[in-house]
């Protein structure tokens, strides 16, 4: 790592890049770097592609069609440790962080409302999942099951979805890949499935799924359709948490180091761009964004969480500054922290077959995740005096891992560099036990 954080940043051994994308409001640093010229100021001449769902995007990546794409932070982890397609990924940047919600139908909503708290004729947030199980139990005992969407097995929305569910006393059910179930269904008492994102609407409107975790602009969305109601976001499940990554082949960051730290460079500038002012930005990056080769969603629906708001339920539209952050909160380092909290949900619901050791946790970490490289380009924009040293953590003695984390639905702290004994913190889930 050393060797990354010291080197002096030459030219880029390869300057033509293409880039992948989902339509999602948080693969903004990437249309911003391309927008505003920070990529070309890098020597980097690259096209952005919008893919059909995660796992093309992934493939895209590991056979060398894609150089680097957004990706969900659980990606590049699920991919080096081997469930799923096996690649070892890496990231040296973090998109951003926050971004999600979770949905429900109209229908399950007013049920939902008999049981949730109310103060001056609104619901009082955050709404739990709590108030979701008396209709999943009577829905069960009719029969029926319930249904939720997510939007891939390894993604941010699954893990977030069933934290908040499992918090709420709802079980999610459990995957074993080494009996070859992958469904993720064993013991459920929510059946969770994949949908990509711009369906996740009209998957709702049709009836086939009852709500869905998917990040923005498809909750508005539901909203402006009238179709159903966000009931929570993952602010508020787990404050400030990391979503999107940018990832690699480990073997394009060893072979093309200076382009690898340039095109991080540049990413950083326009993260730092969405942020800055107060996020005075973002209605130009909205209008980016609101371009069918982009997004291609409305402007008044991207804006309508973009912009420092989340509506909720219909005309129930609340002050959230930090529902999507691109560089506040130092959120484009990549923590080991970050990577383990993702290991362990992977762990807690069986995606990860067998216990394993604290150290283990560790060293996979730091296979994925390469903050020397970040150290790299930031250095560079240091010096170059585009940004200055309070941007950054202390890029010579951070350790990689934040401080614990107490502010999550359940009130249950995460402490990174105690993988084991989080597991052991919860009612609902594996532990030290193989199914």
């Amino acid at each position: 790592m050393a060797s990354w954080a010291h080197a002096e940043l030459g030219p880029p051994e390869k300057d033509e890049l293409k880039f992948g994308f989902i339509k999602l409001t948080d693969m903004a640093p990437i249309a911003i770097a391309y927008e505003n010229g920070y990529f070309e100021d890098e020597g980097l001449y690259v096209t952005i592609e919008a893919q059909a769902n995660w796992k093309v995007l992934l493939d895209g990546v590991i056979d060398g069609k894609l150089d680097g794409a957004h990706m969900l932070a659980g990606q590049p982890l699920a991919a080096t440790i081997g469930f799923g397609t096996k690649a070892h990924i890496v990231t040296p940047f973090s998109m951003d962080l926050n971004g999600n919600g979770i949905t429900v139908s109209n229908a399950v909503w007013e049920k939902m409302k008999a049981h949730v708290p109310m103060a001056a004729g609104k619901p009082v947030h955050p709404i739990k999942a709590d108030y979701l199980k008396p209709v999943v139990d009577q829905m069960r005992a009719q029969g029926t099951p319930f249904k939720m969407g997510m939007v891939f097995p390894v993604s941010t929305h699954n893990y977030e979805l069933r934290y908040w569910l499992a918090a709420g006393g709802i079980h999610p059910g459990f995957y074993a890949p080494h009996k070859g179930d992958t469904s993720g269904n064993i013991n459920a008492e929510a059946l969770l499935s994949v949908t990509p994102p711009p369906q996740m609407p009209a998957t709702l409107e049709a009836g086939t799924i009852h709500g869905y975790c998917v990040g923005e602009p498809w909750n508005q969305q539901a909203v402006f359709m009238g179709i159903g109601v966000p009931v929570i976001t993952d602010y508020e499940i787990w404050k400030n948490n990391p979503e999107k990554v940018f990832g690699m082949t480990k073997e394009f960051t060893e072979k093309y180091p200076n382009t690898t730290a340039r095109l991080v460079k540049a990413m950083l500038r326009a993260a730092k761009w969405l942020d800055e002012n107060n996020n005075a930005n973002r209605p130009e990056a909205v209008e980016i964004l609101s371009r069918s080769e982009y997004v291609g969603a409305d402007y008044d629906v991207i804006a309508n969480s973009m912009t420092g708001t989340f509506e909720y339920e219909k005309g129930d539209k609340r002050d959230v500054p930090d529902f999507n952050v691109f560089f506040r909160h130092f959120a484009t380092y990549p923590y080991y922290s970050d990577a383990v909290w993702y290991l362990t949900q992977m762990r807690r619901w069986g995606q990860i077959a067998e216990p394993k050791s604290d150290e283990w946790y560790f060293e996979t970490a730091r296979k994925v995740y390469l903050p020397g490289i970040y150290a790299t380009a930031a250095k560079a924009l240091i010096a170059e005096g585009l940004m200055s040293a309070e941007d950054f953590p202390n890029l010579d003695s951070e350790s990689g891992f934040k401080p614990p984390q107490s502010e999550f639905i359940d009130n249950i702290t995460f402490d990174g560099t105690q993988p084991n004994a989080y597991l052991e913190t919860f009612s609902i889930g594996l532990k030290d036990e193989t199914l």
